[in-house]
């Protein structure tokens, strides 16, 4: 796909998308932003998948954006061509549960990818940076508005203003990551955990996470009453049905994701 930029496999109903320019440190350029988000589509809309996984290497999730590609670019370039919005948020299109899964830099465009997952699971030698201020930039796939929204204003102030970089141990502390593994067990523990969530019903987890990002986006009560509606919802369901009467018939439920 693309010239393997990316890799997709898929693990139960687990899709698993390995982002591979090794020796750019999985650089995120146009190429291969199309690819990931022709695969997260591709995914969304496979009815045997229930969540979807997105890494790198050991080495990097992703070193940022390709400098490379865009030193010469100019304001018409980018505004004609739709920069980052034609392609790096097709991720918000994206209806199943998407989980990151990193080791090593999530520097730059790599932060901001991890940060439009719905999960970040760091593997211990994971490091976090928003960096672009070195280069008179600023974190413009997301970055300022999802940081804040993830740590707060003082932390996210201090990543962006002065190119901070955080450890695993210091991005679990703030809020910026679910958990922190052990790197030998990042996937394992990643699929585990995609695996878990891909068993439950699929309409159940859209839900959920539409409601969970509606708090991010939202005023309380605009978001209450999201959620009050997807509640009721749930009662035109078959599966909230069938897992209403397993529980109480003390058995496993069988989802059909209706």
């Amino acid at each position: 796909m693309a010239d393997d930029l990316i890799l997709v496999r898929t693990e139960g109903r687990v899709g698993v998308i390995t982002l591979n320019r090794p020796q750019q440190l999985n650089a995120l350029n146009d190429a291969l932003m199309d690819a990931l988000g022709a695969a997260l589509l591709a995914l969304d809309g496979d009815a045997t998948i229930g969540a979807i996984v997105i890494t790198g290497s050991a080495k990097a999730f992703a070193a940022g954006a390709d400098i490379a590609a865009m030193a010469d670019w100019s304001y018409m370039d980018v505004y004609q061509s739709d920069f980052i919005t034609r392609n790096w948020e097709t991720i918000r299109r994206v209806r199943k549960p998407v989980i990151a899964a990193v080791a090593g830099f999530a520097m730059g465009g790599g932060c901001e990818l991890a940060l439009a997952c719905d999960l970040v699971i760091a593997a211990e030698s994971a490091q976090f940076a928003l960096p672009e201020i070195k280069l008179a930039m600023l974190p413009g796939a997301g970055g300022t508005q999802r940081l804040p929204r993830a740590i707060g204003k003082a932390k996210a102030m201090d990543m962006c203003l002065s190119a901070r970089a955080l450890s695993a141990d210091e991005a679990d502390r703030y809020g910026l990551v679910s958990r922190v593994v052990p790197d030998a067990r990042l996937l394992e523990e990643t699929l585990a955990l995609a695996s878990r969530i891909a068993t439950y019903s699929l309409p159940a987890l859209m839900a959920i996470k539409e409601s969970v990002n509606r708090a991010w986006e939202a005023s309380l009560t605009e978001g209450i009453g999201f959620e009050r509606r997807q509640l009721h919802a749930r009662f035109a369901s078959e599966d909230a049905h069938e897992g209403m009467h397993a529980f109480l018939d003390k058995r496993k439920p069988v989802f059909t994701h209706r």
